[in-house]
């Protein structure tokens, strides 16, 4: 079944590993036949992989878009390790790791990945909840000074690509 794919003027896509650019005005591309696609905004870069699920999302990336069978499996296999570490510090998350890995293991990688943005959100929300009770925790012990209490929960809040 073919994919059409409106691509707007600066947007990136990623096929098949190659980067591409629309550096002209609105288009439609058409993919016909199967195609590993990430359009940007379902890009992570390393630099931002800076958690436990997007370190999962990350290697998961890498598993899908790279072509060598070799870099594949290293991805595949640091996939598996990180997401094992993501269960060991999220047990509550497990049935969204199942998911993920069913998908994963069946060869619908890009599904895995969608399934990935999950677990980036379950992770934002406990960390956010986190930050709300330590500085709700630290006011209540007069442990913050009143200017970095509305600072605080900002630094701990992210959001799946």
């Amino acid at each position: 079944m073919p994919l059409l794919i409106d691509f707007k003027s600066g947007d990136k896509l990623i096929i098949n590993g190659s980067v591409l650019e629309n550096i002209g005005g609105n288009t439609k591309i058409l993919v016909h036949n199967k195609s590993a696609i990430l359009r940007e905004k379902e890009v992570l870069s390393q630099e931002d992989a800076q958690t436990p699920a997007s370190r999962v999302y990350f290697e998961l990336q890498g598993a899908y878009i790279l072509l060598d069978p070799a870099e594949r499996e290293a991805c595949l296999a640091r996939f598996e390790q990180r997401l094992n570490e993501f269960i060991a510090a999220c047990p509550n998350a497990l049935d969204i790791a199942i998911k993920v890995r069913d998908h994963v293991h069946n060869d619908r990688i890009y599904k895995g990945l969608k399934e990935a943005q999950n677990l980036i959100k379950y992770e934002s929300n406990v960390l956010h909840k986190f930050s709300e009770q330590l500085k709700a925790f630290l006011a209540e012990n007069e442990l913050l000074p009143e200017d970095d209490a509305a600072d605080e929960p900002k630094q701990l809040q992210g959001e799946a690509p």
